[in-house]
């Protein structure tokens, strides 16, 4: 099935691509929330979660507690400095959750929604939804958006797979009423997509800026990490002079949420503070702001 592309001629320069109040970047913090939703044995997996810091993934039926607990440390202290830190320098950000995470934590839906960030569905468990049957993913999307309702008392508009996509996602998310997704890494700004004539929004996402380069190997120190957001930072900030840009910068609990981490994350909150032409911005504003003035046309 073919897929259709929509932007913006790259030559258009001055106020045509200007985001809200003139700003010449749109920064869009992206905290993923998967601990709880990961594989384990005490779900009824095969397997435990292959995807350890610890350095310990087990095989076969095994459960791996260490592995588990290290999940844990997210919900309990690692949501919390980073809640914190969002609200000290008053930052709205899109929050990514599997939706079974939320079900086991509800009181952090809560806090999330009521600190006036977004929830974006991020699968309804931390899983590879490219494996199912068309069905079985229609059913695996409309799970976790109602899931996510339930929990929080917000619908989520926007899409987050793990990794991989199947060749249906994209018009599944559109059939099941999300605006936009985030299963790209091809733009540093929104364009169209047209999947056997359902339109969605892409908001394109990044892996370089994400701090799961602080996890996998050979990893980033927190400096060299924050050194490469601002880097990052710096030159799409030059680039939105004349262009649209947006940065994402993503985030784990379990990961920025460490003690000799999340200082990294308060030193580049501060860096992009101290610049006057940002928008920081949930990505659902993001949507609604490309689709008002950059709306899809076949």
């Amino acid at each position: 099935m073919s897929t259709i592309l929509i932007e913006l001629p790259s030559n258009i320069s001055g106020q045509a691509h200007s985001w809200p109040d003139g700003a010449q970047i749109a920064l869009s913090i992206v905290v993923n929330v998967e601990e709880g939703a990961e594989r384990s044995v005490a779900d009824g997996d095969s397997s435990p979660e292959p995807v350890d810091e610890l350095g310990i993934a087990l095989k076969g039926d095994l459960r791996n507690y260490s592995n588990e607990s290290n999940y844990r440390y997210g919900i309990q202290r690692g949501a919390p400095r980073v809640l914190d830190m969002l609200r000290l320098y008053e930052v709205p950000a899109t929050f990514t959750c599997a939706a079974l995470s939320l079900e086991r934590a509800p009181q952090l839906a809560l806090r999330i929604v009521d600190e006036g960030h977004e929830i974006c569905a991020h699968g309804w468990r931390w899983t590879f939804q490219h494996r199912m049957s068309e069905e079985d993913e229609r059913v695996f999307i409309e799970k976790a958006r109602d899931s996510i309702l339930n929990t929080s008392g917000r619908r989520p508009d926007g899409w987050l797979s793990r990794y991989l996509t199947s060749a249906n996602t994209s018009r599944l998310l559109a059939e099941a009423g999300f605006s936009y997704h985030m299963d790209d890494y091809s733009d540093d700004k929104p364009f169209w997509q047209s999947q056997g004539g359902s339109p969605i929004l892409v908001l394109p996402y990044a892996v370089d800026t994400n701090d799961m380069k602080l996890w996998t190997s050979p990893a980033y120190t927190p400096s060299q990490w924050l050194q490469y957001a601002v880097d990052t930072f710096d030159w799409l900030y030059e680039e939105g002079q004349t262009q649209p840009r947006m940065m994402s910068l993503g985030l784990h609990l379990r990961v920025i949420g460490r003690p000799g981490r999340i200082g990294a994350l308060k030193k580049f909150l501060e860096y992009v503070k101290s610049h006057r032409a940002v928008w920081f911005a949930r990505r659902i504003d993001i949507a609604r702001w490309w689709s008002e003035h950059h709306g899809f046309s076949d």
